[in-house]
């Protein structure tokens, strides 16, 4: 039987500590001996390909994956026709999680980090993906809530569902 990677959205407002979250979570799991992959996911268009570098030309040339390699990392250029974070599985063989930031939309679980000084309302209270919130105000949302700074905690939860 093929084990399928689980994936988990970290989803909240601009600002909300989406990122600090995720720094905190990913070395608590590997810690507990797990392989963690990330998704960050971009609103805006970027480019790491560089005009006038190597990879660039390549991808001038015609090359449709272009992948830059040294003995420590790999990085991989090709254009992605796809925003779903299905299409995006196929990077991730041999992880036990894949811990995406955003993805507020997709229909995937999702952690929620609400912050009361922002002021925002929550984007996900009424989705039926949301398992979790990590917040500094738990006011009565129908899942398990968690402190900002309760990492193990919210590493027993993850681990407990999904690993």
């Amino acid at each position: 039987m093929i084990k399928k990677t689980p994936i988990i959205c970290i989803a909240g407002k601009s600002e909300s500590g989406k990122t600090t979250l995720i720094e905190k979570l990913i070395p608590e799991l590997k810690k507990r001996g797990y392989s963690i992959g990330s998704i960050k996911h971009s609103c805006q268009k970027f480019d790491i390909d560089k005009k006038g570098k190597d990879s660039w030309r390549h991808r001038k040339a015609g090359a449709e994956i272009v992948v830059v390699a040294s003995a420590d990392k790999i990085a991989m250029i090709k254009n992605n026709d796809c925003e779903s974070l299905d299409c995006l599985k196929k990077y991730f063989n041999g992880v036990d999680l894949v811990i995406a930031e955003g993805y507020n939309k997709e229909n995937k679980p999702k952690i929620e980090i609400v912050r009361k000084a922002s002021g925002k309302e929550p984007c996900c209270s009424g989705d039926s993906q949301l398992i979790a919130v990590v917040t500094d105000s738990y006011t009565g949302y129908k899942v398990p809530g968690f402190g900002l700074e309760e990492i193990d905690k919210l590493a027993d939860f993850i681990e407990r569902k999904y690993l």
